[in-house]
Formats: C-alpha cells, sequence, structure tokens
C-alpha cells in the first residue's frame, strides 16, 4: 500500500521522496530505541502478557497515525481536497393541474487535479416533514479536474398521489418544501464521502378557476350572422393570484356549436376573488333550431363553454382549462351601462325576423 501512495505522489510531484513522508518516529525507530533487558523470571506470566499487549497496541496506534501523516502530506503534495457544492436555484418549467416539474440546480466545484466521479445523487422532497417524492440518480457524470459545473436534477411531483397520501392539503393551496439533496462522490486519496445539501421553498397546489357564462349581449342580430359579446365571470379559488395572458374557447348552445376562439386579454383575478371578462363572438343563428327561440322569448337555454386561460402566478406560467356544462343563459339587448348584479335590468330581445 505504501508503495502504491508513493508512486502517485511521484506521478503528480516528482520532487518528493518517501523520507520527506515518513514520519520521524518510524525514521528513528531503528536508532534510537534501545532493547530493554529484562531479567529472566524476574516477571510473572501476566505481567509478559500484559507487555506484549502493550507494545501491540501501542505500534497500532503507531501504524495509525502513520497512515494518517501519509494521507495529510499527500494531500498536501498533490493538492488533493473535498468538492464543494451549493444549491443554487430550483425552477419551475411546467405546472399544471395534475403535476408540477421541478429542476434543482446543484453548483459542484472539484479543487483537485484529476477529474472526480458523482456516484449517485439521492434526493427528497419533504412537506413539514412528510415525504413527497424521493429518488436516486445512480452514475451522474464526472466533475472535471480544477473545473465547476451544474448539475441539474429532474424532480416530479404527481399531486393525486400527495392528495391521496395528505387529506388536508387541498387544491388551491401553497405548501412549504425542503429539497434534500445527497452527493456522494469518489475521491482519490481521501476515497468515497457523502456531501449533504438543502434548500426551501413554497409550491402550489393549482385549482381550475370556476367559469360562468352571464349573458349573450348582441351588437349586431341577423340570420345570417350575428355579432354578439360574452359576458364571462371567473372565480378564483386559489390563494394566489392569477395574472391572465390569454384564452381560448367554444361554447354550445343546446348541442349546437357557436364557435370559438384565441383572445388576448390582460385581466388580474385576485386571490379568492371574481372578475369579469367581456369577449366578442360571431355565429349563426339560423343552425341553432329551437334553441335560439328558446333564448329570445326569454326562457333561457342551456349552453356548455370549454377552454384554456393562459396566465401568470408568482410561480411561473400556467395553462389551466376552464369548462362549464349545463349551465342556462339568455340574450339580451346591448346596454350602454351594465351592472353585473342587476339581470332583471336587462331587456329581452325582441328583433323580428
Amino acid at each position: 500500500m505504501l508503495l502504491c501512495c508513493v508512486n502517485l505522489i511521484h506521478s503528480y510531484s516528482p520532487s518528493l521522496s518517501l523520507g520527506s513522508l515518513i514520519p520521524s518516529q518510524f525514521t528513528d525507530m531503528s536508532t534510537s530505541d534501545e532493547p530493554e533487558v529484562v531479567e529472566r523470571g524476574t516477571k510473572d506470566e501476566k505481567h509478559k502478557e500484559d507487555d506484549k499487549e502493550e507494545e501491540k497496541g501501542g505500534f497500532i496506534e503507531k501504524v495509525k497515525d502513520f497512515i494518517h501523516d501519509i494521507g495529510e502530506k499527500i494531500e498536501e503534495a498533490i493538492g488533493f481536497g473535498k468538492p464543494t457544492a451549493d444549491v443554487t436555484a430550483i425552477h419551475l418549467p411546467s405546472i399544471n393541474l395534475h403535476k408540477a416539474d421541478l429542476i434543482v440546480d446543484v453548483l459542484i466545484k472539484n479543487p483537485n487535479p484529476v477529474p472526480i466521479p458523482l456516484i449517485d445523487i439521492d434526493y427528497l422532497v419533504e412537506s413539514d416533514g412528510r415525504k413527497l417524492v424521493s429518488g436516486l440518480i445512480p452514475d451522474a457524470g464526472t466533475i472535471h479536474a480544477h473545473g465547476e459545473q451544474t448539475v441539474k436534477i429532474p424532480v416530479t411531483l404527481i399531486y393525486d398521489d400527495i392528495k391521496q397520501t395528505y387529506a388536508d392539503i387541498k387544491p388551491g393551496s401553497i405548501i412549504p418544501y425542503r429539497v434534500k439533496v445527497s452527493l456522494i462522490f469518489d475521491v482519490p486519496i481521501l476515497g468515497r464521502f457523502t456531501l449533504p445539501l438543502e434548500k426551501t421553498g413554497e409550491i402550489p397546489i393549482p385549482y381550475k378557476p370556476d367559469i360562468d357564462l352571464e349573458k349573450i349581449h348582441f351588437e349586431r342580430f341577423s340570420f345570417e350572422e350575428t355579432v354578439a359579446t360574452l359576458h364571462l365571470k371567473l372565480e378564483n379559488k386559489n390563494d394566489f393570484d392569477l395574472g391572465l395572458k390569454a384564452l381560448d374557447y367554444e361554447v354550445w348552445l343546446g348541442e349546437v356549436s357557436i364557435g370559438g376562439a384565441e383572445l388576448t386579454k390582460s385581466v388580474k383575478i385576485e386571490k379568492s376573488g371574481i372578475s369579469y371578462i367581456d369577449i366578442p363572438i360571431t355565429f349563426r343563428p339560423k343552425d341553432f333550431g329551437s334553441a335560439l327561440w328558446d333564448m329570445i322569448r326569454g326562457r333561457g337555454t342551456g349552453y356548455t363553454m370549454r377552454g384554456n386561460i393562459d396566465v401568470d402566478t408568482p410561480f411561473g406560467a400556467m395553462k389551466l382549462p376552464i369548462s362549464k356544462e349545463g349551465g342556462t343563459t339568455q340574450l339580451k339587448k346591448k346596454k350602454e351601462d351594465r351592472d353585473y348584479d342587476d339581470d332583471d335590468d336587462d331587456e329581452v330581445c325582441e328583433n323580428s325576423f
């Protein structure tokens, strides 16, 4: 073993000699230690055994010290040291109603003159001491000599698994989390060791907004083409604000689709708050059949609306679904001033054809 260490030292520092590495207590043992002359028969057997144990224990301790000193001298001579690491960031590149994808960035610095293998990465994500997800990434790569590298650890949180395991975690809430990462290295001379890291943060459990088509107001009405405005009510059931950027939708009256569109809108929906959106639509009333006449007579008709909204949140961008089935709405005349809370003041459309 000693010969291997010496050869390794010479490969990095040829100027070092074996004598400079061996502690003095070993180089002086053959010349300075005088043998003890013990008169035969003056000590009993018990004393002899005790002396042997003491000599054996002393020799083992000297060997341990020798190995420790050799290791320190090799580390000093060659410049070996333990790598360092830090969790620099945690990203949320994708989040929706079903799952959240996290990327944990870990910056690793290798001070050694040789590459070191990152054997394994062990990670755990927990909330208030409860495990959300864990995993192991084997053979995680190699850190270059005298270099640094950012290792990206992908983690996926499946919301259904979390909600089934912990019933008190509700949709729309924000929960704290702690990421624990253990980096397992194999460094020459120093051997294998584990470097633990931690970082905390918050993550949402998103909930889709409620949507309601309150009214349809005419801009222009004819059998061939009608231009109208859909008055939508959006209710945010999350514990964080939603910044609406865009929406796409399709609307059915009765069993007939009256069309849809993709629109760019900028509306802030505060947490646990309500906002109203007016969106234009063009359709052909002659395709509706009896559903249209029911609305014109003020009876209302069933509608279905499906789509998605693109929103900004404190946790990044999200695309959330919107849907409403089995709702009832009426056709109304457009008024210059509309009060959402006073539906009875709107006059039922009585256009003649």
